[in-house]
């Protein structure tokens, strides 16, 4: 009769923990990385990633290396430990009048350029250029080499307009440079690497911008999964708010009046909110790139379609 009653008391203790851990796992509160992209593409850009970082939290930041407001970008994250640093790997130059080319020059890699040596406009102008694809590799790992050199600790590659990541071709060699890199690659929509969801705030209009963004947080997180949130962030200025984004008519008025700034600056409005701060901690955790692959095996890369 002991060891009868002595089974059911340790079979209802093992039950108890098991209660005890579902109730903790479902009180857990979703991970939330924030990802800030085109970082080193201007000034205002880069003001808007130093206004983020000087709140503390941390979060992560995608940088142009073959932009030229890059090196002001490096300077200004050496002072924020917080702040996860990742490559945008580059193969466009989507504004008019203000344009960019590959780190290694036209000649090094002429089937990447325009005839002013300039990347090309848009994501359909790239497929259509006739890129070679060891060329592709070339310029890629020398934006990543720059980044190496450049003093700040690397977590992971992404790439800018989805380029990188746009052909199963185009994609192997981006894993192979992760690879080779160490490094590990932030998701793109329907490409995943760590489980992350996938959610940015881009296409959204101005005017429902910032109520779009707090209540995907507030209702949509996954609380099994890591949540990434990509914003496109920009303080206002003269050049910016000229800009005129020849990749899409979406950035652009019927008029044609340029609308990126305004974009840029809503989404950063948004990320600085008195109801963003108030959610962290009680909705979410945030979490950055660094501190995620802390956790994951990046060795062996393994792509899972949503």
């Amino acid at each position: 009769m002991k060891k009868v009653t002595a089974l059911y008391l340790c079979m209802f203790l093992l039950a108890m923990v098991s209660l005890q851990a579902n109730a903790q796992s479902s009180n857990k509160l979703p991970e939330l990385l924030i990802r800030l992209d085109d970082i080193g593409m201007n000034h205002s850009v880069n003001m808007a990633a130093q206004k983020v970082a000087e709140t503390g939290m941390p979060f992560s930041v995608s940088l142009q290396f073959a932009c030229p407001w890059y090196q002001e970008a490096v300077e200004i994250l050496k002072k924020y430990p917080q702040v996860s640093v990742g490559v945008h790997l580059t193969l466009t130059s989507e504004w008019k009048n203000y344009r960019w080319g590959p780190v290694l020059g036209r000649t090094a890699v002429p089937s990447l350029v325009d005839n002013n040596g300039y990347f090309p406009q848009s994501t359909r102008a790239f497929a259509k250029s006739g890129y070679k694809l060891d060329e592709v590799e070339k310029e890629l790992s020398a934006q990543i080499e720059r980044a190496l050199a450049s003093g700040l600790k690397i977590s992971y590659i992404d790439p800018h307009m989805g380029i990188a990541l746009s052909t199963p071709e185009l994609r192997a060699l981006t894993e192979k440079l992760a690879h080779k890199y160490k490094l590990g690659i932030s998701i793109l929509s329907s490409v995943n690497y760590f489980g992350e969801t996938y959610k940015e705030m881009w296409g959204e209009p101005i005017a429902t911008k910032k109520s779009a963004f707090l209540d995907y947080l507030n209702t949509k997180l996954d609380a099994k999964r890591p949540n990434l949130m990509v914003l496109h962030v920009a303080t206002p200025s003269p050049e910016m708010d000229v800009l005129v984004d020849m990749n899409s008519n979406m950035m652009n008025g019927k008029d044609g009046k340029p609308l990126t700034s305004l974009h840029r600056q809503t989404e950063l409005a948004a990320l600085l909110s008195p109801e963003f701060k108030s959610m962290i901690g009680k909705k979410f955790k945030l979490i950055n790139y660094q501190q995620l692959l802390a956790t994951k095996d990046i060795s062996v890369l393994k792509t899972s379609d949503k």
